[in-house]
């Protein structure tokens, strides 16, 4: 994951540094208030193998003066063959005070619940400095980093021949005090399509976990756009006999209101 994610980030960038050195002119200020997209995907494969997919993201951000609350909310589901292989569900809140035109403070909720990662729960809580490197018509780009706790709890997957869970053995929950790391970029090449790039981090110790979610978006109309994405999740530290590293490559119908897509 880490490998696969320094090009794409240099790249990001490269392209962020070139536009700005273009003098490219500044983004409008957010509008207070409500705002957010939502995005849901669906795939059946019926044939010799039946398969059902589902995954659905949705964010929301409300801007009270100085303020930014957003909320990001997220599930997937699969099953092949009357077996289920993918269930998750993540939960991330997050407020943002305003300390400069670039700067922010920021305190984050962060709970994910993952089926198949090898992991019960993970939960945290972060608060830290974030800034906005670029904030253009054509390039946004936005770090942030901090500190916090976490509590997470391993569990180790038995599985029958055909790849069924038969059974769960929890283990014990341990809390840490970790580190995290954040990039939000998007690149706007024109009216109708653009390109995004999320990374979160979160390194402690017992496991560091890293999502990188990019996703190229094609707009629509206003309000509708088609999306596709891919995902990378890594836990550095998972049970034995479970992978560190995971991919999901979607395909989603996106909804946006008073937010351009």
């Amino acid at each position: 994951m880490i490998r696969s994610g320094i090009p794409t980030t240099a790249l990001v960038v490269i392209v962020a540094a070139s536009t700005a050195m273009a003098d490219d002119a500044p983004a409008p200020p957010p509008a207070q208030g409500w705002s957010g997209k939502g995005q849901a995907g669906y795939v059946m494969s019926r044939g010799n193998s039946n398969t059902d997919s589902a995954n659905a993201k949705i964010d929301m951000a409300d801007i009270i003066g100085d303020w930014k609350n957003s909320y990001h909310l997220e599930g997937l589901y699969a099953r092949s063959d009357e077996i289920t292989s993918a269930e998750r569900w993540a939960a991330i809140v997050q407020s943002d005070l305003t300390i400069t035109p670039r700067a922010f403070a920021f305190a984050a909720l962060h709970f994910m619940q993952d089926e198949f990662s090898g992991f019960q729960y993970q939960a945290s809580a972060t608060t830290g400095i974030g800034y906005h490197i670029f904030d253009t018509t054509a390039d946004k780009l936005t770090t942030q980093v901090g500190v916090g706790y976490r509590r997470l709890r391993p569990e180790l997957l038995t599985m029958d021949a055909a790849g069924a869970v038969i059974a769960r053995t929890p283990g014990e929950s341990a809390g840490a005090v970790i580190g995290t790391a954040g990039l939000d970029y998007a690149h706007i090449f024109n009216a109708s399509t653009k390109i995004t790039e999320k990374v979160l981090a979160e390194s402690g110790s017992g496991n560091t976990s890293l999502e990188n979610d990019l996703a190229v978006v094609v707009s629509m109309s206003k309000k509708l756009a088609l999306s596709a994405g891919y995902t990378i999740q890594e836990n550095t530290e998972p049970p034995v006999g479970l992978k560190k590293v995971n991919t999901l490559t979607t395909l989603n119908l996106v909804y946006a209101f008073n937010e351009p897509l």
